[in-house]
This record gives C-alpha cells, structure tokens and sequence, in this order.
C-alpha cells in the first residue's frame, strides 16, 4: 500500500459515529443560569441560534457564545450557562422540561429579560478510535464559520439548525440529531487542522506520511497476523527505523498498541454487541479462546466472560 492512496486520518474521523442521549432545544429569558452536571465519556455541544450567554467550564475562561458559532465540551466535564457570568444556576435536570420524543426536549426558564435561544445536546462515540481520539481534545472547542470563505458552507448549517429548532415540524428532530452530529465532527476536524497541539502523538503518527498508512492498515483489518516486519512494509521502511519511530510517535511498541488495539475491539464487541467469547476470539484471529481469554486479562484487567455478563445484565431490560 502506498501512503497517497490512504486517508488515515480520515478513517480515524470514519469511527467518529456517534449515539445521541439527548437533545434539548432552551428558550431562555434573562437572568437566567443552568448548571449541566458531568457525564463521562460524552461529548455536550451548544449553539446559541438567538440571543447570547456565558460559558464557564472550570480550567477555562469564561466565553461569550453568539449565534453562528459551535462550541464543543468534548470530556463530559461539568459546567454553566448563563446570561451573565456568575449567574446563580439551576441544576438542568431538576428543571421542568416539554418531552417531545424519548431524546429530545424543550426547556423554558429565566426572567423576563432579553431573550436567549439554544440547541444544545450529549452524544457519546463508541467505537475505540474515536474515545482515543476525543481523549486528547482540549477542554473547549469554539468553532466561528465566520472566520473565512471555507467556512461559509458550516454557517448555512448552523443556519439550517437554528430554523429547524425555531419551528420543530414533522421530521425536525430528525434533522437536527443528524445535523448535530455532522457539526461535532466538523469542530473536531477543524481542531485538527488549526491546532498545533494536535500535529503530536497519536493524532501526529496518523497524519504522518510514513506511520499513517499503518495505522491504518491496523484499524482497518485487526485480525491480520501483524507482525513490526509487514507493519514496516506498509509505512515503507525498514523494520528497525519503523520500530523505533512508533515507540517514539505512538508512544509504545508497535505490537503492543496491535493487541490494545485488539483488546478494545473485544471489549466493544462483547459489551455494545453481547458478542459471545468464541466469536470475538474467531473475529480478531486468535486460534483458540484461551489465547484471547489470557490477552484479554491481561490488558482489560478481566476475563471476556465478566465482561459480557456485565453487559447482558446492564441491557437485559432493553432486549430481554
């Protein structure tokens, strides 16, 4: 395989497939202040399409949000909106809320002043590449379309958005979710591309010319038989150097960040998919489940049958 041909980065961006827990449009009247409590491993997103407000998320600046821009808490972390920085905050979920679908809502609160309008929202990314790529996002993403002509496509969207909440007609839930989902990934490519933070480590090996198609070769087919020798060959280098350039980019060896790689597959198989022990041994090619089932303790921590019981056991009210 030769690097132009493969976009590694692009396929790390593919897993970037998300499931939405909930979606809430806020129709908000000064003073006003929400307090949105943490929710590990989720991404919460905002939009003003009306109005202003204040964002205060704890190790950041306070940041003043106006209509047309996207602005992203990647971590899950607990934070604030309010028409005015230190505004006294009312806890989101302890607040009375219109359900109009099973994710998706219409909150109204505040006083009688200037008015405010939000879409505001949680998504959770599943797949391994994507958690290990949301990991290294800093704690606030800002995304301004109006910053040049290449963004004039991203200030339609949010356009787009905001008319669909103003007026939810039948399908506007729809098209908001799919809309939403589309911006976040936008703002994290955007931060891929503008912050310098992001040319290092995991995220530098994959936009590396030599390392990337490798990467990408692993992600792609999991179960092949890799070894440093046929992973070098598709970064088209010799092993040593190929070897020693992983270890010092990815931060450990190549076979080691195989098996993770292979291990976090599993875990997601066997939780998100109630995948049995044998099948996921037979889909990343080990040749017996005792050989999956001794490297999988070892990196997990458990074996795969406590893995998948926690699972059945956590949604055997949903498929039961």
């Amino acid at each position: 395989m030769h690097w132009p041909t493969v976009d590694p980065l692009g396929a790390a961006l593919y897993f970037l497939r998300m499931s939405g827990l909930f979606y809430t449009r806020s129709e908000l009247g000064a003073p006003w202040g929400l307090g949105l409590p943490a929710l590990p491993d989720t991404l919460m997103f905002h939009v003003v399409t009306e109005g202003q407000c204040w964002l205060e998320v704890e190790g950041a600046e306070p940041m003043l949000l106006q209509p047309d821009t996207f602005t992203l808490v990647p971590h899950g972390q607990g934070h604030r909106l309010a028409s005015e920085p230190g505004e006294l905050a009312a806890p989101l979920f302890e607040l009375p809320r219109l359900q109009v679908s099973e994710r998706y809502e219409i909150l109204r609160h505040g006083g009688g002043g200037m008015a405010t309008a939000m879409v505001c929202g949680a998504v959770r990314f599943e797949h391994p590449a994507a958690r290990q790529l949301v990991a290294l996002l800093p704690r606030v993403i800002c995304t301004n379309p109006a910053s040049g002509p290449p963004q004039e496509w991203l200030q339609s969207t949010l356009r787009f958005l905001a008319a669909e909440a103003g007026e939810l007609r039948p399908g506007g839930e729809t098209i908001i979710t799919r809309l939403a989902d589309i911006l976040v990934v936008q703002a994290i490519r955007s931060w891929i591309t503008a912050d310098p933070g992001a040319q290092r480590g995991w995220l530098g090996a994959l936009q590396d010319r030599q390392l990337g198609p490798a990467l990408a070769a692993i992600h792609r087919d999991p179960a092949h038989g890799w070894s440093v020798a046929s992973l070098a060959q598709e970064a088209l280098m010799s092993r040593s150097a190929f070897a020693a350039r992983f270890t010092e980019l990815v931060g450990e060896p190549v076979m080691q960040y195989v098996t993770r790689w292979r291990m976090y597959l599993a875990l997601q198989w066997l939780e998100d998919e109630r995948a049995t022990q044998s099948e996921v041994a037979l889909r990343l090619g080990y040749q017996s489940e005792a050989a999956f089932s001794r490297a999988f303790k070892r990196l997990i921590g458990e074996r795969p049958g406590v893995a998948r019981r926690r699972s059945v056991h956590r949604l055997g009210g949903v498929y039961g």
